[in-house]
């Protein structure tokens, strides 16, 4: 089978990671970065040796797939151009500006039968693969999101930037609809909401408190389900995961077994093989686009 062509749009701190990935991949051939950045972009193409274009356009046609690590208020006119050429995209979270052009863009991958996923890289974390299948339902969920400022995001708050992660994890881990949002968000160094709260609770009863941080000295990601008789704490930076359970009057804990891994590679090797053989993507364009409206629900309690 001749090599998968493939681009990438936006080559930031995390674009440049995936053009590298790339890069090392065998069964693919990065045909160019691109980036309006000139000194970024010609410092990523020297690097991993391949061409350099600072409009996307001149790409258009020219790739079998892609991936989009613009800010998001580029990405929805961006891949819609690609999908309308056929091309098979992984869009870096959040997949759009709003649902409608969430919607768009789903309804052009599935006239096309396209591959369209969605960077939710957590899903791609060893201890969330970890605990999935562990059963028993989830009644409580506690998220802590937290670390410094980064200047370099300027163009969403923290709910987009950062608890959008944890809303996918959630909304995967529970599969019951959203009954109702609360939040609370403050500015403190950006025009956008740099710490914030939302307490989301789902038709089947379940109920999740969730905080994201971009203003705190150390960086904490962790998530804690509740269960009847079980609780699993689970810490995505370490990828650790300990369940504590409850036997004859005792906490007996447990630390799961997990190999640890490198998801934004696995994320980008789920991507092409979805892309080869017609699979749904595990972070796929429906479930960012519902990642996306309860984040959007978030938001407007936060400014209303």
């Amino acid at each position: 089978m001749s090599k998968l062509k493939v681009a990438v749009i936006g080559v930031g701190a995390l674009g440049s990671i995936h053009a590298k990935i790339y890069s090392s991949m065998d069964s693919v051939e990065l045909i160019g970065v691109c980036d309006t950045d000139k000194a970024r972009l010609k410092s990523v193409s020297n690097d991993l040796k391949t061409a350099a274009f600072a409009d996307y356009r001149q790409l258009i046609g020219k790739v079998d797939a892609a991936s989009i690590a613009v800010p998001t208020k580029e990405h929805y006119h961006i891949a819609k151009d690609f999908l309308g050429s056929g091309a098979h995209l992984l869009i870096e979270k959040p997949i759009t500006q709003t649902v409608k052009q969430a919607d768009e863009l789903l309804n052009i991958a599935r006239s096309n039968k396209l591959t369209l996923a969605v960077g939710h890289i957590e899903r791609f974390n060893a201890a969330v693969e970890a605990i999935q299948n562990i059963k028993g339902d989830i009644k409580f969920v506690e998220c802590h999101r937290l670390g410094p400022f980064v200047p370099r995001i300027k163009d969403v708050g923290v709910v987009l930037d950062l608890m959008i992660h944890d809303i996918d994890i959630i909304l995967w881990l529970i599969r019951s609809a959203v009954k109702s949002v609360e939040a609370v968000g403050v500015k403190i160094l950006s025009k956008h909401e740099d710490i914030a709260n939302a307490r989301i609770t789902f038709k089947n009863g379940a109920v999740c408190n969730i905080t994201a941080s971009r203003v705190t000295a150390y960086t904490m990601r962790k998530i804690r389900m509740f269960q009847p008789n079980a609780y699993i704490s689970l810490d995505y930076v370490k990828q650790e995961a300990d369940i504590y359970r409850r036997r004859l009057g005792k906490i007996i804990s447990q630390q799961i077994d997990i190999k640890k891994e490198k998801p934004l590679q696995k994320e980008i090797a789920s991507f092409l093989q979805c892309v080869k053989t017609g699979k749904k993507p595990l972070a796929s364009g429906e479930e960012g686009r519902e990642a996306l409206a309860v984040a959007l629900e978030v938001l407007k309690k936060i400014n209303s």
